[in-house]
């Protein structure tokens, strides 16, 4: 049996450990999980519905201890006030679309024939969420699949092994059907073992490139179906007719926040020349107005990475770019708790940045960001697409027909035009490339986690 240990970013020492579940216990909650299910999938929807948002509320109550949660498990500020803001906005909506998103498809409804395509959950859902947005991105997949009729079996990351726990904790006091949602403390090989007997219908998996793949390896030969968020190197690209105090403002901040540490974060930006130098001034005025330190304390706008291994990384490729010539233009010093060998690090601007650095190319997850000039469009769109990853890009301009022509060009899930680093659950959130392959949220969103199911009924 393996320990689980989370280690706090603040002070580095063990806040919580549990023991990961065996292979058979494991097997046992997923067998229990699964007959709850089979009963759960005949009850009407509109009841449903209504349990899930129980649910959800009940979930909601909790933000208030919640926050300093997070805060202890990765590092996030308490003054942001958490995830719930965000938790509300897809939960709410995903229940307001479920009637429409799971409602037959008819093909025809006459004397002689009825003809329709329904949708059938997948049966038991096994969501394994990041510890970078614990609760949000975990929502993304539970709120749908439970409503949808699946029973829904919730892995959290070892960072984050709290969260998981409370979504046991309010599946518990909404009352929904013993066994339906279960939360396991599970290690790597568990999990593998999981996967390769196909004990599961669907994973939805947010995280690594490499744990991806892995899960893939797992699966492989089983027929289970995979969701895959992984991987992004996000790009902004600020035109001629910016609002470059909104573009400043959204595109570092995209950057910054959560110590870099979003999925679809801005992890690099692209200025027209003629605005270069603007945005570049506006932009260190910003970062240099940070507060790094212990993100309990209510002047800290930037608070650990999640793990010292995670800020080594970052600190690498920077180091990697400084010596192949970029400039950092954000002095350490102003930035006192920022320490090797420690998950705190200072933010970091680079420009003189090119495609051949590490910083350019790989996710980094973290505060620093590459600045570069751009002559025009054709040569922004080269660059955005010139990376591995595909989530999200952002475009800044007045213009709307130009970003949408520009949108068209750039291989990814999500075009913004003038905002950035946000989900919008009325949208399907996908990716390509090594981003991943599945979708989530929005009427799509319940179309991965059921099965299409036709009749050809004839009179």
């Amino acid at each position: 049996m393996t320990t689980l240990n989370l280690v706090s970013p603040i002070d580095g020492a063990i806040h919580a450990s549990r023991e990961s579940v065996t292979l058979d216990q494991a097997m046992a909650a997923i067998a229990a999980a699964r007959q709850a299910q089979r009963a759960w999938a005949g009850v009407p929807l509109d009841q449903r519905v209504a349990a899930v948002r129980g649910f959800l509320d009940a979930l909601l109550a909790m933000n208030d201890e919640v926050v300093t949660e997070i805060a202890w498990q990765m590092g996030r500020p308490t003054r942001y006030g958490g995830e719930f803001g965000g938790v509300r906005e897809r939960g709410e909506y995903m229940l307001s679309i479920a009637e429409d998103a799971l409602a037959p498809l008819t093909i025809e409804d006459s004397a002689a024939f009825h003809r329709f395509i329904a949708r059938e959950p997948l049966g038991v859902v096994m969501v394994i969420a990041p510890w970078n947005y614990p609760f949000l991105t975990a929502i993304n997949a539970v709120v749908p699949a439970l409503v949808a009729g699946n029973a829904v079996v919730l892995k959290h990351a070892t960072q984050t092994l709290l969260a998981g726990e409370r979504f046991q904790l309010a599946a518990e006091r909404s009352g929904l059907p013993k066994g339906l949602f279960v939360n396991l403390a599970l290690d790597h090989a568990v999990t593998e073992g999981l996967l390769t007997a196909g004990a599961v219908n669907f994973v939805n998996f947010t995280g690594s490139v490499g744990g991806g793949r892995a899960i893939e390896r797992a699966a492989a030969g089983t027929f289970t179906g995979i969701g895959l968020e992984l991987g992004g190197k996000d790009p902004g690209y600020v035109m001629e007719d910016a609002d470059m105090a909104r573009a400043v403002d959204t595109l570092i901040d995209g950057a910054m926040f959560n110590s870099g540490q979003c999925c679809c974060g801005i992890e690099r930006i692209y200025v027209v020349e003629a605005r270069f130098d603007e945005f570049v001034e506006r932009a260190v005025a910003l970062v240099e107005g940070y507060r790094l330190g212990n993100p309990l304390e209510a002047e800290t706008t930037l608070g650990p990475m999640a793990h010292t291994r995670f800020a080594e990384l970052v600190r690498d490729q920077t180091a990697e770019a400084l010596a192949r010539g970029a400039r950092g233009l954000i002095d350490r010093k102003h930035f006192a708790a920022d320490a090797p060998g420690t998950p705190y690090l200072a933010p970091q601007l680079l420009i003189d940045v090119d495609h051949g650095m590490r910083v350019m190319r790989e996710e980094s997850f973290g505060p620093v960001v590459g600045i570069m000039k751009v002559k025009d469009d054709a040569e922004a769109i080269r660059l955005m697409n010139d990376s591995d990853f595909g989530l999200t890009a952002s475009l800044w301009t007045a213009d709307r027909a130009r970003a949408e022509a520009i949108g068209r060009q750039i291989e990814t899930g999500t075009v913004f035009m003038n905002r950035a680093d946000y989900l919008d659950p009325a949208l399907c959130w996908t990716g390509c490339k090594d981003t991943g392959r599945g979708a989530s949220l929005s009427v799509l969103g319940y179309h991965a986690l059921t099965r299409p199911k036709s009749f050809h009924l004839r009179t």
